[in-house]
């Protein structure tokens, strides 16, 4: 069985490419990547992808059984034609099943909403491929948070919009574990997951990261305002505007959601101290 993941030079799809790897051997895993060079690492086969070339990934998904799609990173606009292109490379190549990451969030009402509409389309649309199927909608990735501790240490706090709202945040690691086990399973085929761990506050958050990394952090809440303006003036119009309407998502409870990770995986998800601790543990051998 030959299974194939796009954005393979990303770190989402490298997790994926890694934990195939230790359940189907790299001679079954196949890396697609828009710039191969930046995925050589893997040590897998990598065959060039662009989202937006469906004859690139006419040719990259020659021989494929099985393949993992990772939501692009592109404008609203253009993310659901990019999500087509290798749905419809996929049946041309008679690939017997797509896999998708999606993602949690508010369909509605704020800022990251159009990007939440865009991968309900794409969800749609593999729903509607006539292959099996398997999404998973992804909380928020931890890893941001932990790799900006340096700046909330100088400035002495986590600060966003959150307020008391509650996020089940989760790991680049776990979602890798979850995605080659819906890959590999057939018992997933026609499943949407929410692949989420437990529900905390940006306090807890703060509070625990201190616990880890022996830091004294506070979380300050912002106006939506004011922390959407912050954040566009830190990044770009676009991105400080996605990363607002996440926290006033989570604000909203869109980001509270039950967790179909153990339905998965056979396990339950690892806490927020946990991942931290993983990850602090995988910097420390990367030094």
């Amino acid at each position: 069985m030959k299974i194939a993941v796009t954005s393979a030079s990303g770190k989402l799809g490298a997790s994926i490419v890694k934990h195939l790897v230790n359940l189907i051997g790299k001679d079954n895993v196949i890396g697609i990547a828009r710039t191969p060079e930046k995925a050589a690492y893997l040590g897998v086969e990598i065959r060039k992808g662009d989202y937006n070339s469906r004859e690139q990934f006419d040719a990259a998904l020659s021989g494929i059984d099985a393949v993992l799609l990772v939501s692009g990173m592109d404008t609203p606009d253009k993310r659901i034609v990019q999500h087509r292109n290798v749905i419809e490379a996929a049946k041309q190549n008679g690939v017997k099943k797509i896999v998708y990451t999606s993602i949690v969030g508010a369909e509605e009402n704020n800022a990251f909403s159009p990007i939440v509409q865009t991968n309900r389309q794409t969800e749609k649309d593999i729903q509607n491929s006539g292959l099996e199927w398997v999404i998973g909608r992804n909380g928020i990735y931890i890893e941001p948070d932990l790799e900006y501790i340096d700046t909330y240490v100088k400035e002495g706090e986590i600060r966003n919009c959150a307020a008391v709202g509650k996020c089940t945040y989760t790991s680049r690691e776990e979602l890798g574990y979850a995605y080659a086990k819906m890959l590999t399973e057939e018992k997933h085929n026609n499943h949407i997951y929410n692949l989420v761990g437990n529900a905390i506050t940006q306090k807890q958050l703060a509070e625990d990261i201190n616990t880890v990394f022996n830091t004294n952090l506070v979380f300050k809440n912002e106006s939506v305002e004011a922390y959407k303006a912050e954040r566009i003036e830190a990044l770009d119009d676009f991105m400080g505007t996605v990363i607002a309407g996440i926290y006033e998502g989570i604000k909203e409870g869109a980001n509270d959601v039950p967790s179909d990770f153990e339905t998965v995986t056979g396990r339950p998800h690892l806490s927020a101290i946990e991942m931290m601790e993983a990850f602090r543990k995988a910097e420390t051998e990367n030094k």
